[in-house]
């Protein structure tokens, strides 16, 4: 029997891994304590303060009708609207969502950017959907979530299988019900309405930034180092652009159907001109060998850089990896057992709170450049996205050398003590809630 566009069996559930939101949240924990914290700050931290669940009916082209469930999770609003992206997936859920929103108020708070939390997606396989479904369910959905999102409540933005056509047709849509433009109401939109430029290589960007800092610190040359990048998609392509730009090998990358291998370093160039109109996987490409999920893992190479979905450095993955460096591109990737083994090795992982904060961060901008309705130059946007992801990493590099963790840990407190003094200057919290009792 087929399975329908938005349907999960349960091997989909199952191999979905380790729940995300148990995870930031027993983060969130540790975290409160080891900062000296009172646990009512854990207990405010741990739940979003909105989520709200939407029947989604398209008709399909077939005639039938299909009803996909989607969600959008707000968790805090203390520091400014909330903001994250949208995700069409087939495994989309509602702790993941949850998770998500949590990790984007700390991402926002490690860079100090005037927003918080959200998160949004949709259960659906969007590769089973022609254009006019895939448009139908996107302009559906946001009409659905239009009471609780707006440039001043709630900023939706791109993620997994969402792009810049699909925030043209969700702003177009909020536009209509609105009855006037309201280019701030989403992020990732294209150029022409709004969109800002860098914004569609920002998360890229910011990976390659936070990697060349960590191989100032580890004393790393990055002309002679290697990597592997699981995950091909718009962060993991322009992540190996931007490295390969600083001179680094790019030996190994995968994608959603297989992988691709040159001990030599892959012709980056190349390769992003085979994958440029989307009609071409990473892994289709011939001027290298053939190479699995697993096998990229275990590669000796420099740095390893997970860019597609969470729960992937595991306690069966993690032992087999041999990089000096984990950079997070993606959201999640690491699973606590997989982050024990990663911390026993000696591996210095960058944080995905922090690694893969560059999107958010050209978001924001874009969001400014639409209220102030004047636009900045990319280079200038660059500069200003330089800037403030030193800025986050300097930050958690001295909670590291301060508190003697790790670069999560530290990621985590940073985030959490900026969020806190937020909290006490709103009269949120009290004194007695700034030391544990």
């Amino acid at each position: 029997m087929k399975k329908s566009a938005g349907e999960k069996t349960e091997s989909d559930i199952m191999t979905h891994g380790t729940n995300p939101y148990e995870i930031v949240k027993s983060l969130l924990k540790e975290s409160v304590s080891r900062l000296g914290l009172n646990e009512n700050i854990y207990h405010m931290l741990k739940k979003p303060m909105r989520v709200l669940e939407v029947s989604i009916p398209v008709r399909m082209d077939d005639g039938s009708l299909e009803n996909f469930t989607g969600y959008r999770a707000q968790h805090i609003d203390i520091l400014g609207p909330t903001k994250g992206g949208i995700r069409f997936h087939p495994l989309v859920n509602i702790d993941e969502v949850k998770a998500l929103s949590i990790w984007m108020s700390l991402k926002a708070a490690i860079l100090n950017l005037p927003l918080g939390g959200g998160k949004g997606g949709v259960i659906v396989d969007p590769e089973k959907l022609s254009d006019r479904e895939l448009e139908t369910l996107s302009r559906t959905y946001i009409r659905k979530i239009t009471p609780i999102i707006g440039p001043q409540k709630d900023i939706p933005a791109p993620d997994v299988n969402t792009n810049p056509e699909v925030m043209g047709w969700m702003i177009d849509e909020f536009d209509q019900l609105r009855g006037y433009n309201i280019p701030g109401m989403l992020t990732g939109k294209p150029i022409i309405i709004g969109g800002s430029l860098g914004r569609l290589e920002a998360t890229g960007r910011g990976v390659a930034l936070t990697i060349r800092e960590a191989a100032k610190i580890l004393d790393m040359d990055l002309s002679k180092t290697t990597v592997a990048i699981q995950g091909f998609g718009n962060v993991g392509s322009m992540t190996a652009k931007f490295l390969h730009e600083l001179g680094v090998k790019i030996v190994a990358v995968t994608d959603a159907k297989g992988g691709i291998y040159r001990k030599e370093g892959l012709n980056i160039p190349d390769l992003l001109e085979f994958v440029k109109d989307k009609q071409n996987y990473a892994s289709d490409y011939q001027n290298a060998d053939a190479i699995t999920n697993e096998k990229m893992f275990s590669l000796p190479v420099d740095i390893l850089i997970p860019a597609a979905v969470e729960n992937q450095i595991t306690k069966d993955s993690a032992p087999t990896i041999q990089a000096k460096v984990v950079a997070e591109a993606a959201n999640g990737p690491t699973t606590p057992e997989g982050d024990k083994i990663l911390e026993e090795k000696g591996i210095f992982v960058i944080p995905d709170i922090l690694c893969n904060a560059g999107g958010v961060t050209v978001s924001y901008f874009e969001w400014v450049q639409n209220s102030m309705n004047y636009y900045w130059k990319e280079e200038e946007i660059n500069q200003k996205l330089e800037e403030k992801m030193l800025f986050g990493f300097d930050k958690v590099l001295k909670m590291r050398k301060e508190k003697q963790c790790f670069m999560r840990e530290a990621a985590y407190m940073v985030g959490i003590n900026h969020l806190v003094k937020a909290m006490h200057a709103r009269g949120w919290i009290k004194e007695d809630d700034l030391s544990e009792e």
